[in-house]
């Protein structure tokens, strides 16, 4: 990570070199004019030397200002790709889609890591500007009279181009991640849309925003061309106006041949307004780009405290908890307590909650109203290194990070070690299909084909190192019922932690001590599964498998 003394530094070294260019441009005009009246009248004198200064000013300066430019847009960027992938992790599925977010790492935060570069470049490419004009009104006030007339309408022509700019690049760019979104979805679900013989259909899908990130594309050149068009008029009429007026106060011995020299050269240099266009252009493409990144950074990430958990066997506890999921309440003042070191079945009909109510005993989300308690402690009050420590998670559909299959298991473990890695394996049924594998543990992730249930017992694997608290989010749903059975038995034996399995199958939810039975974001009963069999609609919870 790039310490944040030398990005700042790199921004202030290109302030004052782009400073010292730009008041050594606007000096030299002046300064040769003076050497040329100098030279014709008594020769070489002072005005000499402060034009050498100045053009040694400009070799030195000149090449440090390209350096820190290019510099610091480059440590800008790299920190806020930094910053956006680090937020977007601690969001989590709050962050959006991952076609979404990426766009925004890559493109809106290197438009918005240009920005610092490109406001301190525009305003002191203000200052030759300004100062030109400044010099010429020195010289004779009757030559800043043509060119203000023009500054004008330069001016507003540099208001409308930074409006029209960052307005187009924002659609642009929401266009590319529209595009990179839908992409996305498509490569994952790549073995869908081939079994399905729909890839022309998907193909359109994907680049159905296509038209509209071509016409924002056309129309941002249409912008662009149409500002240098305006500023390659107005640029010359008003250099040329200066160098009309300069030639008639010569020839009535109101300027000398060395001022008209200056004026022409003051007048090119005022002239270059029309440049700034494309200045305050980039400056208005780095707006759009920060407005996208922050739109990220300002999503609010949990926090964690500072607290340890203390000594205790696991005990849950949800206090008048609510839990919203796009604004729609799915879980609804839900109040229960589950017993610390003993097997808890959650169980209901699709959308009741169950997957709800995992993330938030693992922390993974918070609620909206209300809180979640371990032995006591409530979830928010825990740091993070506690509950990494302490809390485990299984899923679904787990998705596998690391170089190889032992790095996969053994993510989110302190100091892992091979023994412990290899009970992790052995605890969910993985060690046999792992040992098969041409390098065991070894094998790189990327060259290891998994089905479903094998994925499956290596998430779980990888959630065993829980010392207080695993959370199966329906974990074992693809396994084989030999394997599953295997599992459940070691999971609802005698353990030292608290099990709290997300269930779909009855005899899943008969191996806990007890069930949760959630109804429509509700709490509906706590109890044995022998005890609840008997109530018909918790027997058409299960479906088909009740029988």
């Amino acid at each position: 990570m790039v310490p944040a003394g030398p990005r700042r530094s790199t921004l202030v070294l290109l302030a004052v070199t782009a400073g010292l260019c730009a008041v050594a441009e606007l000096a030299l005009p002046l300064a040769i004019g003076r050497t040329v009246d100098e030279v014709s009248r008594r020769g070489a004198g002072p005005w000499l030397a402060a034009s050498v200064l100045l053009i040694a000013v400009l070799v030195v300066a000149d090449p440090i200002r390209d350096l820190a430019a290019g510099l610091a847009p480059a440590y800008r960027t790299a920190e806020l790709r930094r910053r956006l992938v680090r937020h977007s992790l601690n969001l989590g599925g709050r962050a959006g889609s991952p076609g979404d977010v990426v766009s925004r790492v890559m493109t809106g935060a290197a438009d918005a890591g240009h920005g610092g570069v490109a406001l301190v470049l525009a305003v002191i490419g203000m200052v030759p500007v300004l100062g030109a004009v400044a010099a010429l009104a020195y010289l004779d006030g009757r030559l800043v009279v043509g060119y203000l007339a023009g500054a004008v309408v330069i001016t507003a022509l540099l208001r409308r181009h930074v409006r029209d700019t960052s307005g187009t690049v924002l659609r642009y760019q929401r266009a590319q991640a529209d595009i990179a979104e839908r992409l996305s979805e498509a490569i994952a679900g790549s073995r869908t849309i081939a079994a399905a013989a729909t890839v022309p259909t998907e193909i359109r899908r994907c680049l159905r925003p296509l038209p509209a990130l071509s016409a924002e594309g056309v129309r941002t050149w249409h912008v662009l061309a149409r500002s240098a068009g305006q500023g390659a008029l107005t640029g010359p009429l008003l250099q040329l106006s200066v160098v009309a007026i300069g030639g008639w106060l010569l020839s009535a011995g109101r300027l000398t041949p060395g001022e008209l020299l200056a004026a022409i050269q003051y007048g090119a240099m005022g002239a270059g307004i029309g440049g700034l266009v494309a200045g305050f252009g980039r400056v208005a493409r780095a707006r759009a780009g920060a407005r996208r990144v922050a739109e990220i950074l300002d999503r609010p990430a949990p926090r964690h405290g500072p607290r340890t958990l203390p000594p205790g066997p696991g005990t849950l506890t949800f206090e008048s908890v609510t839990a919203r999921v796009a604004g729609e309440p799915v879980l609804r003042d839900v109040s229960l307590t589950v017993p610390g070191g003993r097997p808890v079945a959650v169980v209901g009909r699709s959308g009741s909650g169950k997957s709800v109510l995992a993330s938030l005993a693992a922390r993974l989300t918070d609620p909206d109203e209300g809180r979640v308690c371990l032995d006591g402690v409530p979830l928010t009050e825990v740091s993070a290194e506690s509950l990494r420590r302490e809390i485990g998670v299984a899923f679904e559909r787990p998705v596998l990070v690391g170089a190889t299959v032992g790095a996969a298991v053994a993510l989110g473990q302190e100091r892992p070690q091979p023994y412990t890695v290899d009970a992790a394996l052995r605890a969910a049924r993985a060690d046999t299909f792992v040992s098969r594998l041409p390098q065991g543990m070894g094998t790189p992730l990327a060259e290891t084909p998994l089905s479903g249930g094998e994925a499956q017992r290596l998430g779980l694997a990888r959630a065993w190192h829980a010392r207080r608290l695993l959370v199966l989010d329906d974990a074992t749903s693809s396994l084989d019922t030999a394997t599953e059975a295997e599992i459940l038995h070691l999971l609802t034996g005698e353990s030292q932690r608290t099990h709290l399995i997300v269930a779909h199958r009855a005899g899943t939810a008969a191996r806990c001590a007890s069930v949760v039975w959630l109804e429509a974001g509700r709490v509906r009963a706590i109890a044995p599964h022998r005890q609840l069999w008997h109530d018909p609609d918790y027997r058409a919870v299960f479906g088909g498998d009740a029988a």
